[in-house]
């Protein structure tokens, strides 16, 4: 006795079940995401403004050990951070104030999902958990000069890379994809600013005037 078996053909999935299963995986995936809503945004930015108020006040404390000067300001056989930061390595700078920081959770904004980690430990610290630039030409002496803020900086509307950048004051701009159309800004002094886009033309304006740079250069992460 021979056994018969059925003829099967293996079908493929057509192009609108390939649609449908895509649009349900949509739907699915914005129903199970926690809403942002304005309140939310608010707090990020309370947050992300109090965490840039704690870096501040750890740098103010590092630079009253080490003759007022900032890392940015101080060569690594000293202690400091100043060749770090000249090659871009933001975490290299902060890693130098890891006592004055106590914690790396503070160097990520909430609304920041580009550095959505925080690292666990300083020693592991890299620029992929940190949301914020550093301006290595950033002093005491020039109290209106930016020293940090949120990296999601823009050029030309072109958002800026890693690395050290130069920020021309007229063409730069916040992208929209952390606070809307504002961020937040550390002065060289340590106090702290929400400002939108043209806020922040203006005071990377403000930040070379009186001082013997021609152009911001900002250490982006």
């Amino acid at each position: 006795m021979k056994l018969r078996f059925q003829n099967r053909r293996d079908r493929a999935l057509t192009l609108v079940e390939v649609l449908v299963i895509i649009v349900v995986i949509a739907v699915l995936a914005v129903m199970l995401l926690p809403p942002v809503t304005p309140s939310t945004r608010v707090a990020q930015r309370i947050n992300c403004l109090s965490n840039l108020e704690q870096v501040g006040m750890s740098f103010r404390i590092w630079a009253g050990d080490n003759d007022n000067k900032y890392p940015m300001s101080v060569s690594v056989t000293n202690g400091g951070a100043m060749e770090l930061i000249a090659a871009g390595n933001v975490a290299g700078c902060l890693q130098v104030m890891s006592n004055e920081l106590t914690t790396p959770k503070i160097l990520v904004c909430p609304a920041d999902l580009e550095h959505p980690d925080a690292a666990t430990n300083f020693m592991t610290l890299n620029n992929s958990n940190i949301s914020y630039f550093i301006n290595p030409d950033a002093s005491e002496a020039y109290p209106q000069m930016l020293m940090s803020g949120d990296d999601n900086l823009a050029v030309d509307d072109a958002p800026v890379k890693s690395g050290l950048v130069e920020i021309p004051f007229k063409e730069v701009s916040w992208t929209l994809d952390r606070h809307g159309a504002a961020g937040n800004i550390l002065w060289a002094d340590g106090s702290i600013s929400e400002i939108s886009s043209s806020g922040l033309k203006s005071a990377a304006k403000l930040s070379i005037q009186g001082t013997p740079i021609t152009t911001n250069r900002l250490a982006i992460p």
